[in-house]
């Protein structure tokens, strides 16, 4: 036989085709994972250049190593300690807001809940506070979760004025993390600084009270806002200041809810407007008092000569000389002196010693303007927090602006007398002004800050003692039998001044005020309240909310009913 077995040396029998085996002799081996291929014997040279190759490597390594550790390790340490203590902001607490009694209005809370580093403001459960005490901007982080603004910012009333004050300074703190960014340790390289606490001079309990009052009256007659003034005559602090509508602080501050926030900015009722300070209202009657103590002074008038009211006064028309024009009173008064033409608020009586009539001498535009600006009207008062307007006094000047260049005439000058035609002030003017009034002309720069308020530091009006008291008699006599009896309780006693100023073309609307003082004997407090834009045969208005405002005081807050 052509081929014989072979025996191997342990004497195992090789067969031919295990000798001969090739991969043609098997076609189903898998030539790409090499089956059915003869192995070869790595060369020595391949293994001394693969040898040198990883050696070379090894020594790149040990070399680059050596630098890293070496040369650069002092810097890289540096950094990998920055990489793992991180500075931090330690936000201070921001300075609480107390009323006049301690009762905190403005106050801090902290919640890791709410997944913030700061203390999250709130505010008192007390209405009426919207407008005196503002709100705040928190700090905001970016996307990546740095602070872009790392303090509060105050945006309105005593939050604005005062920011710098109640902010205090933020602290810094190291904080050191590991790998997987989880706090290992804190610590404080600077603390915080608490700001600074504001005591103001409002009662929370009153004001909140009054506010009351002002919004259900509102909300059941129809008047569109209101605004309601309590002020110190003795040094000007502010006991209330309060407008209606207001906002929620906690919703604008937190600035989330934007439904809400779009129906403020949309509301026709304006929440955002300090009705107090910025309002700009028609004053009606409420200006008579001022107009009478400028009469007096000018002696142009007695107190005790009368005139006679039968309804209205009658003059040619400027423009039809054949026709009259007809300057009303709200009603025939008959023979009225000034006491009795500010207690029953006769316009024919104003009519004449403001603008003349027959043999009536008049004050004429320019001491109009004169008097009226020594109350305090067309100016700005200087109260802390707050922007105000300064109004308008009609005058010459004003008209020939507004209306292209006409001419100023007596039927202008009656309805200025009575605060009607362009006459504008703000609630805090008037309050103001009646404090003025009440004080025997120190006209006082109003404050909101409890001992802030100085009573030696005032305008004089140079108008003798003897008239301020003719006019005060006056102003006791229209709530003891005038058009303001609603006040006369049997508890305090209160000298007042309505007025209802006419609103639109129509005369559909109309602004409802009481201003006054209290107690008459020894003024303490001067008030103002005003009802914007009820319908015009509604007969209740501000006279009835400071009633009801009187009432609620004897009970809960007597203190302030007593004399000075």
């Amino acid at each position: 036989m052509f081929f014989h077995k072979h025996h191997n040396k342990r004497g195992e029998e090789i067969a031919p085709d295990d000798i001969f085996l090739d991969s043609s002799n098997l076609p189903d081996f898998d030539t790409d994972q090499f089956e059915g291929r003869l192995e070869k014997t790595i060369s020595r040279k391949t293994v001394i250049f693969v040898g040198c190759f990883f050696a070379l490597l090894l020594v790149l390594c040990l070399v680059r190593v050596g630098n890293l550790q070496l040369k650069q390790g002092e810097n890289y340490l540096a950094r990998s300690e920055n990489n793992r203590l991180q500075h931090s902001i330690i936000f201070s607490e921001r300075g609480v807001i107390y009323d006049r009694n301690g009762e905190e209005l403005a106050r801090n809370s902290f919640s890791k809940e709410n997944q913030r580093d700061f203390f999250r403001r709130e505010y008192s459960e007390y209405s009426g506070l919207a407008h005196i005490l503002g709100y705040v901007s928190y700090p905001k982080k970016d996307s990546s979760g740095n602070y872009y603004q790392d303090k509060y910012i105050g945006k309105s009333g005593v939050e604005s004025f005062f920011n710098e004050k109640l902010s205090g300074a933020n602290g810094l703190k190291i904080v050191e993390k590991n790998a997987l960014l989880e706090i290992k340790s804190e610590s404080t390289i600077q603390p915080s600084k608490t700001g600074e606490s504001v005591t103001l001079s409002i009662d929370a309990r009153v004001q909140n009270v009054f506010y009351g009052f002002i919004s259900d009256l509102a909300r059941r007659v129809g008047f569109n806002g209101g605004a309601g003034v309590i002020m110190d005559v003795r040094n000007g602090e502010i006991l209330a200041l309060v407008n209606y509508p207001e906002y929620d602080l906690k919703i604008i501050s937190d600035g989330e809810n934007k439904k809400v926030i779009e129906k403020y900015i949309r509301d026709e009722n304006k929440p955002f407007l300090n009705r107090a300070t910025m309002g700009l209202y028609t004053p009606g009657s409420i200006v008579k008092p001022f107009l009478a103590l400028g009469a007096l002074n000018e002696k142009i008038i007695s107190p005790t000569q009368q005139i006679l009211s039968t309804g209205s006064i009658v003059i040619p028309n400027p423009y039809f000389p054949k026709e009259k024009s007809i300057f009303k009173d709200w009603k025939a008064h008959g023979w009225v002196d000034l006491k009795d033409a500010l207690a029953v608020s006769s316009n024919v009586y104003f009519y004449e010693i403001g603008g003349g009539y027959e043999k009536q001498k008049g004050l004429g535009i320019k001491n109009i303007n004169k008097y009226i600006k020594l109350f305090g009207f067309n100016e700005e008062s200087g109260i802390e927090a707050f922007i105000e307007e300064r109004g308008i006094v009609p005058n010459p000047e004003w008209k020939a602006k507004m209306f292209n260049g006409e001419i100023w005439r007596i039927g202008d000058t009656y309805h200025t007398a009575i605060g009607q035609y362009g006459f504008q002030v703000t609630p805090l003017q008037v309050a103001r002004a009646m404090g003025a009034l009440a004080n025997n002309g120190r006209l006082l720069r109003p404050t909101i800050i409890l001992g802030r308020g100085n009573a030696k530091s005032y305008k004089n009006i140079a108008i003798e003692d003897e008239y301020f008291q003719i006019v005060k008699d006056g102003l006791r006599q229209a709530v003891t039998a005038g058009t303001a009896q609603g006040l006369n309780l049997p508890f305090i006693k209160v000298s007042a001044k309505t007025g209802t100023a006419e609103r639109g073309t129509a005369k559909k609307k109309v602004n409802s005020w009481i201003t006054g003082f209290f107690p008459s004997d020894a003024p303490r407090y001067a008030f103002v309240v005003l009802m914007e834009e009820g319908p015009q045969e509604n007969q209740i208005g501000g006279l009835f909310v400071f009633r009801q405002l009187l009432k609620w005081m004897r009970i809960n807050t007597p203190e302030y009913l007593t004399g000075a």
